[in-house]
């Protein structure tokens, strides 16, 4: 790479995605695409890809109509709950776009047909996942900070000691993580997510030379939601002080909603007021952990990146979407 530095898009666009399994997913108002470049005829028969050189076959693209949840009732367009709802369903697309993805590394059975992961596995996986964000994330900091409780002088020392507590669990996740061979070409392909959302939103013309010149960090990333997660639990949980262990996990998982939706909110604001010098500053810690979770990408993934997005708008424009259709868009890149 050159040390030109990268260029930053000026302006939102109601366009988020996710990285996959050699792939990427794109998300717009009405539509949802993911692009998975497939395993080689080659590599199949050497037993399927290399963590570390990828996959090397064709670019498949599956597309699905969208209908946001927020259209089913204006009590679901209400701001934190419109975020709620956004967050909800993109956890649903983005699990979709994981089986796609996981489906098209499979290898094809004796018969030649395509494999896919059984259904009950995949559930599964996804319960599981969950579970453990949950435990991990919210749980384990209550948990650990409330051993020591009676030592703990007030409520607000409590409730900051557990976010501290919350967030060092946070980073050292991510720091972790990042040092796995086996998930580096993901944080690649995430990477080409946040240049290809950049080059549109920039307006240019989507090529992968063109898109490989922007910055492979994002303002609306999904790590720094999560950052804003950890900051604003700190504000909703800190009127309810130091409680019993029982009410204490409730509080917690009750309250994940209510922090969710918050921190929505708030990354949509420093999306739109992205050129502004308080919301750069504000946004500079969340910046910054990208560098543990994206990798630039190659020209090759940035072409399947595209893939997505141009699937999305051959069918849409979302420039041109009105006020209601925005409402409760995922806004998380």
């Amino acid at each position: 790479m050159d040390r030109v530095k990268p260029r930053e898009a000026k302006r939102d666009a109601p366009i988020g995605g996710q990285a996959v399994l050699e792939g990427v997913m794109m998300r717009g108002i009405s539509t949802w695409s993911v692009a998975v470049r497939k395993p080689s005829a080659e590599q199949l028969a050497h037993g399927g890809i290399d963590s570390k050189e990828g996959a090397k076959g064709e670019i498949e693209v599956i597309s699905e109509p969208l209908v946001s949840w927020t259209k089913r009732h204006r009590l679901l367009e209400l701001p934190i709950v419109r975020g709620v709802v956004a967050l909800t369903e993109s956890l649903k697309i983005g699990f979709r776009a994981l089986g796609i993805s996981a489906n098209a590394q499979m290898p094809p059975d004796e018969q030649g047909a395509q494999q896919d992961i059984g259904g009950g596995a995949w559930a599964g996986t996804i319960a599981f996942a969950l579970l453990f964000a949950v435990g991990l994330f919210f749980l384990v900091p209550a948990g650990l900070t409330n051993l020591f409780a009676d030592d703990i002088p007030n409520s607000l020392v409590f409730v900051i000691i557990e976010k501290l507590v919350r967030i060092t669990i946070f980073l050292g996740y991510l720091a972790l993580i990042s040092r796995m061979p086996d998930l580096q070409r993901v944080f690649e392909y995430h990477g080409a997510e946040h240049k290809t959302i950049s080059c549109y939103e920039a307006a240019e013309e989507l090529t992968p030379e063109n898109a490989q010149r922007y910055s492979r960090f994002h303002p609306r990333c999904g790590t720094s939601f999560l950052l804003l997660v950890m900051i604003v639990a700190i504000v909703v949980f800190a009127p309810l002080g130091k409680l019993d262990w029982h009410w204490l996990f409730i509080s917690r998982i009750v309250g994940i909603p209510i922090v969710a939706g918050l921190a929505f909110e708030l990354i949509k604001w420093f999306g739109k007021n992205r050129t502004k010098r308080w919301a750069r500053v504000l946004m500079w810690p969340g910046i910054q952990l990208q560098r543990l979770t994206t990798r630039e990408p190659d020209l090759a993934e940035l072409a399947v990146a595209i893939a997505a997005l141009e699937a999305v708008l051959a069918v849409e424009n979302p420039r041109t979407a009105s006020e209601e259709d925005l409402v409760g868009i995922e806004v998380v890149a």
